[in-house]
C-alpha cells in the first residue's frame, strides 16, 4: 500500500485516484499508519460497520480459511463511469505491482485520445 503513497504523483498525471479499502476499523488504520507503515497519501476507507459490505459488493470478502472474515488483497481500476475495467486478486503478503495498474491507465488514455 505504500507503494501507492509513493506513486501518488505519477498517479494523478493518469487523472487517477487511490482509495484503500479494509474491514479494519478507522482506530485500527490509525494505529497500523502510526506503528507500523507511516501515514499513506490517499484515503483509507474502513469497511468496518456493516462488517465486509464493501468488500462483499465486490466479491473479495474471505468466508473460509485462511483468516475468515477479512477481505482479499485486491486491485480494481474503476473508470468514471464506473465500470471496472481491472480486477486482480493477490496473495495477501504480497505487494500489487503498480507497474499492473500504469498499463491500464496508459491503456485508458490512449483508448480516449483516439477519434470517434
Amino acid at each position: 500500500m505504500t507503494a501507492y503513497s509513493r506513486d501518488i504523483a505519477r498517479l494523478a498525471a493518469h487523472d487517477a485516484q487511490v482509495l484503500g479499502v479494509s474491514v479494519d476499523s478507522t482506530w485500527s488504520h490509525i494505529a497500523w499508519q502510526d506503528k507500523e507503515i507511516g501515514k499513506l497519501n490517499y484515503p483509507l476507507a474502513s469497511d468496518f460497520y456493516p462488517h465486509g459490505e464493501i468488500a462483499k459488493k465486490y466479491g473479495v470478502f474471505r468466508t473460509g480459511d485462511p483468516i475468515p472474515g477479512i477481505n482479499e488483497r485486491a486491485v480494481f481500476v474503476i473508470d468514471k463511469q464506473g465500470v471496472i475495467i481491472f480486477a486482480q486478486l493477490y496473495e495477501l503478503g504480497e505487494a500489487p505491482d503498480n507497474e499492473d495498474v500504469f498499463h491500464v491507465l496508459e491503456g485508458m488514455n490512449t483508448a480516449a485520445a483516439r477519434p470517434a
